[in-house]
This record gives structure tokens, sequence and C-alpha cells, in this order.
């Protein structure tokens, strides 16, 4: 898509709309656009059935978990001489108390829900980012009653983000073990898991018991880009005073 389809897309969701979209920076020829979810069945009926829009179809819904958004435990303002990032004290999601959990001035709502639209029609993408009002309990339309394809993406956030989707016909785990408790996708759910899984052979069948893995941090195997050229510069710089 071309940055005058993108920019031509936004000011028709603008004038069409008008305050009911927030519409973002377009990101990889794409637009985003903001709404309340209490507007998000109208918007995206309109979005689907109106001619000069025609978002005919529905590429994904997804969850996301913006509890310490921007943070990480990870040193990468520096470099090594391998050329990998360092791992620093593990302050990461998993790993704190719920009292001092991280917080984000910028985000201040937790989840959202992002649908990823497509006008085969037009050759247009468009994602909408719908928030959920309550933290502790994370709600918004279904839009399986549009798309029935939502309904297995809709699970899928259901499962591992413990979004739910208000009209869901089925709504009910997708990825996970049966009696799983949790939401593995989400920022506080520990990174090693709250359970294992073994065969005792005294009782010759699979239990399940606390995990007994430590909490560790991980160091990413991240090749940094300017490393090279430090390192050139400083033999640069050694040649320069043997000789």
């Amino acid at each position: 898509m071309t940055d005058t389809q993108n920019t031509s897309l936004a000011a028709r969701l603008a004038a069409r709309f008008g305050d009911t979209l927030s519409l973002g920076a377009g990101r990889a020829g794409e637009t985003t656009a903001e709404l309340a979810a209490a507007d998000l069945i109208s918007v995206a009926a309109a979005l689907r059935d109106e001619p000069e829009f025609r978002f005919e179809q529905l590429i994904d819904v997804c969850g996301v978990d913006y509890l310490g958004y921007g943070q990480d435990e990870w040193a990468t303002e520096t470099v090594t001489a391998t050329s990998f990032s360092r791992g620093v004290e593990g302050q990461a999601m998993g790993r704190f108390n719920w009292a001092e959990r991280p917080r984000d001035a910028g985000m201040p709502r937790r989840f959202a829900a992002v649908v990823h639209l497509l006008s085969l029609a037009h050759n247009r993408r468009l994602r909408l980012r719908v928030f959920c009002e309550d933290d502790a309990l994370p709600l918004v339309p279904s839009l399986t009653g549009l798309w029935p394809v939502a309904n297995w993406f809709e699970r899928e956030a259901f499962d591992l983000y413990g979004i739910l989707f208000e009209g869901h016909p089925d709504l009910r785990r997708i990825l996970t073990d049966y009696g799983f408790v949790g939401h593995p996708f989400r920022k506080d759910f520990p990174l090693i898991g709250n359970v294992e899984v073994r065969y005792d052979p005294e009782q010759q069948r699979v239990i399940y018991q606390p995990v007994t893995i430590e909490p560790r941090v991980l160091v990413p195997r991240v090749i940094r880009d300017d490393v090279d050229l430090i390192q050139a510069s400083a033999e640069a710089a050694d040649d320069w005073r043997s000789n």
C-alpha cells in the first residue's frame, strides 16, 4: 500500500466515524485505529458492509497485556566482546510481588484486543485496538456474529490472556490442557509456570506437582549491529599508535 492510499483511508475513517475512532500513526503501511469496546460492533459492521471500506475479511484477533510495557531485564545499551547483550538482575514479569508489579503511566489500561482486517476489494489493511475497561474482568464484544472466523482467534485470546468476549458461542480454552490454571501469556504469569508433570513409578501414573525449577535470568543471543564498528575503531586506533 502506498502512503497516499494509507492517508486516504485515515481521512475516510475520520470523516465517517469522527471522534469514535482515534487514529494512530501507521506502521508498515497499515492504519491503526483505537475505539471503545461499546462501539466495536457498530464500527466493525460499517467497515465490513459499507462500499467505501469493504473490510470483508478478518485476518486475526489477538490479545495484548501492557503490564510492564517497555521494561526488560537485559542490558542492551552497551556491548560485550562476544557481541551478546548481558543479563541483569531479574525484575521482569513473573518475578515480582503483585504489590510491587511494574506499572506504566503511558498505558493506564492493561489489556487490549487487537483486530486485523483486510479489504480485498480495495487492497487495504486496518488494525483496530480495543482496550478492556476493567483490568480485573477484561471484557470486549465478540466479533463472531460479523466474521465467524473470529471464533478460534477469540478462544486463543481468552486462553492465553483471560480476555472475555461477550457473545461468543463457545468461549473455552483452545491451547492449554484440561484443568490448566491461569493464562500463560499474561505478564504476571511465571515464566517457569506453576506446576510440572512427571511419571511416578510407585503410583504408576502421571502426577502434577508444584514446579521445582528455580527462576533465572535468560541472556538472549541478540547480536548488536554496532559491535563490529566499535571493534574496527579500536583496532584502527591500536594500529595508529603502533605506527
